[in-house]
């Protein structure tokens, strides 16, 4: 049976399952969830936990096989944790995993709790993994930006804390997800730090100004979808946390000129007859990237996608030490220039006609 991270709660009040297994690469909300699980236990009498962390190979199986076939030495009943952070279990792990949930049925003293990163497609039909899944599983999956400023809302809402109602009070939420995107840890302790400073009630944006760390963190791959979204201000901001963070700018050129190049195959199959949808599955373009591209391209001609190419290839020459002629010489100037390029045709509005020279 499949969970998502708001139906737990309402799930451990009807009663808890002998298995659980949660995956995802949120450590706040991995955690939160385990906390959640392990405080219903308690309540209902399993008082003694272990835990144990599969590294490498060589792992020994057959000591979590004992530990959750056996009853507790000192309570009636108890926890076993299984971490898993490759997400690999390996050969004997996949046939271990299988045996222990066929341990886990009717177990009533052993609650049995893995936890693993976030899994591809492959893995998920693994015969271990398709096994776990005949208990709970959780998925857990990061809160999006355009989810944010809702989920701070929640967590201040929970503490007794609100900003104000309408515009002012969207705007205040805007603020404080632009401060702490990408990490999510960090915004949790942020919104615990307005506890502390200030009384529940309203708070204003001058309080949550003055308080809230810029600790947002960004990843190249959220940064493509934003260029492709059009949002120039976004974008812009991404990018000075990727030079502050000090991220490689041949990786940041790599994705933009990666999905400049994309836009290109699906364009050039598409002027061959292929239908979109069909375009998109050649060149293996999925899920958020897909919706965009669907978005983005009746905008495109072939002059900005050859110009765009043209771009990236200068771009490339600047980030590896070469001198461009009327561009700039510092690689994280260049590559914001080539962002706001194909920001800016991914920005126009329906109707209105492309150039290729914006």
């Amino acid at each position: 049976m499949q969970l998502s991270p708001p139906q737990l709660s309402a799930h451990l009040n009807k009663g808890l399952k002998s298995l659980y297994t949660l995956h995802g690469d949120e450590p706040l909300l991995i955690t939160e969830a385990l906390d959640a699980i392990r405080a219903a236990a308690r309540t209902q009498g399993f008082t003694e936990r272990s835990s144990h962390t599969v590294s490498g190979a060589n792992f020994d199986w057959s000591e979590v096989l004992a530990a959750c076939g056996s009853l507790s030495l000192f309570a009636d009943k108890q926890i076993v944790e299984i971490r898993i952070p490759s997400g690999k279990p390996g050969k004997d792990g996949s046939v271990a995993l299988q045996q222990l949930v066929e341990q886990s049925r009717g177990n009533e003293s052993t609650l049995t709790l893995v936890v693993l990163p976030r899994l591809d497609k492959l893995t998920k039909s693994s015969a271990w993994f398709v096994a776990l899944e005949s208990g709970i599983t959780l998925e857990v999956n990061p809160v999006e930006r355009a989810a944010l400023p809702q989920w701070i809302a929640q967590r201040l809402a929970a503490q007794g804390q609100r900003v104000a109602a309408g515009e002012e009070g969207q705007r205040t939420l805007q603020f404080f997800a632009d401060r702490v995107e990408g990490n999510l840890l960090a915004a949790h302790q942020e919104i615990q730090k307005l506890a502390l400073l200030h009384p529940t009630g309203e708070l204003r944006f001058e309080q949550i100004e003055s308080a809230v760390l810029n600790v947002a963190r960004y990843d190249v791959f959220k940064l493509s979808e934003a260029v492709l979204a059009g949002k120039s201000a976004r974008v812009q901001r991404m990018l000075d946390g990727l030079q502050a963070e000090g991220e490689a700018e041949v990786l940041v050129h790599y994705t933009l000129a990666e999905d400049i190049r994309a836009l290109k195959r699906v364009k050039d199959a598409i002027n061959r007859g292929s239908p979109l949808p069909m375009a998109l599955r050649e060149q293996r373009v999925w899920g958020n990237k897909e919706r965009l591209f669907e978005r983005v391209l009746p905008r495109l001609n072939d002059a900005d996608l050859a110009q765009l190419l043209h771009s990236a290839h200068l771009v490339d020459g600047i980030v590896k030490g070469l001198k461009q002629a009327d561009w700039p010489s510092a690689p994280w100037q260049a590559l914001a220039r080539l962002a706001m390029m194909l920001c800016g045709l991914c920005a126009v509005v329906p109707g209105k006609a492309t150039t290729g020279h914006r």
